[in-house]
């Protein structure tokens, strides 16, 4: 069968296709909250061409793919994924659970999840949300109460490389940097089981990272206006957010909304927003008492 052939009739199927690589490429760039720019230093491909490939019009070689793959009866993903297609269960079971009712699916993602309960949580606490949320301040504040230790994943970073993490991002570049988050994490984990953690915003966007923190640590999600979050940030001293970027609180609104649902997988949330720190110290002792983290 010719290029041709496999052309006829598929044409709004393959655009379709392309499109919604465009629109999963440029969601996975928001979620990591990195600009065209940086993408393109990290993975060799030109801003002028992740700009196409994000708007749905990028090289067409990603619509013939689709449709070799249709005309062979197989979806594309066939022939992307690291396993082999002809002997692996990952593929079959693919086939299967693509094929299940809600029902199955749901016993099938039951069966497969790890058993760790809330008692495995053990007394691990960890504040998630952007940077301005509070999480320093209350996690601190919290650890204080219930004479408990403190610590910040990024910290831990820095001691374990003997840099800050500005050098160690620009050492060993953000997949690096999510290795070493990992593994400070499965650390923390294995070592302790009594502590309050603030990790970086970022982390709920590492599916594997942010499911290992969902299992083994009681999650609080501490959120705030994007307006209160640049503030704070700012009276930490910090000005390089809005420095020469007029678009600053346009992009932090964007990164809170394509993160909003990640965050909202914790165990629960506290909002921050027009409450002053008696209230909100309040609220998060209340909150971690109604979980039963203490």
């Amino acid at each position: 069968m010719s290029l041709d052939q496999i052309n006829t009739g598929d044409d709004d199927r393959a655009l379709a296709f392309v499109a919604k690589v465009g629109e999963r490429v440029r969601h996975a760039r928001r979620q990591k909250a990195i600009s065209r720019r940086v993408l393109s230093e990290q993975s060799g491909v030109s801003q002028r061409y992740l700009a196409q490939l994000e708007s749905g019009s990028g090289n067409i070689s990603v619509a013939l793919l689709f449709r070799v793959a249709t005309a062979l009866g197989h979806t594309p993903d066939w022939f992307l994924g690291e396993d082999d297609p002809w002997d692996s269960d990952i593929h079959q079971f693919t086939h299967l659970f693509r094929r299940a009712d809600d029902a199955q699916k749901k016993r099938a993602l039951e069966e497969l999840q790890p058993r760790v309960g809330s008692a495995n949580k053990g007394r691990r606490v960890c504040l998630i949300g952007l940077r301005g949320a509070g999480k320093s301040t209350l996690g601190r504040f919290l650890a204080a109460e219930k004479k408990i230790d403190f610590l910040e994943l990024n910290r831990v970073i820095e001691e374990h490389c003997g840099m800050p993490v500005g050098e160690v991002m620009a050492l060993y570049g953000q997949e690096g940097y999510r290795r070493l988050e990992r593994q400070a994490l499965d650390t923390i984990f294995e070592e302790r089981d009594n502590l309050v953690l603030a990790v970086g915003g970022g982390i709920v966007s590492e599916p594997e990272t942010y499911s290992q923190l969902l299992r083994t640590f009681h999650t609080i999600w501490l959120k705030a206006s994007p307006e209160e979050h640049m503030e704070r940030v700012r009276q930490q001293g910090d000005n390089r957010p809005m420095a020469g970027n007029p678009k600053a609180m346009d992009e932090l609104r964007s990164i809170l909304t394509s993160r909003e649902e990640l965050y909202s997988r914790a165990d629960r949330m506290v909002d921050t927003s027009n409450r002053s720190l008696d209230q909100s110290k309040e609220e998060l002792v209340e909150t971690i008492t109604l979980i039963g983290a203490f």
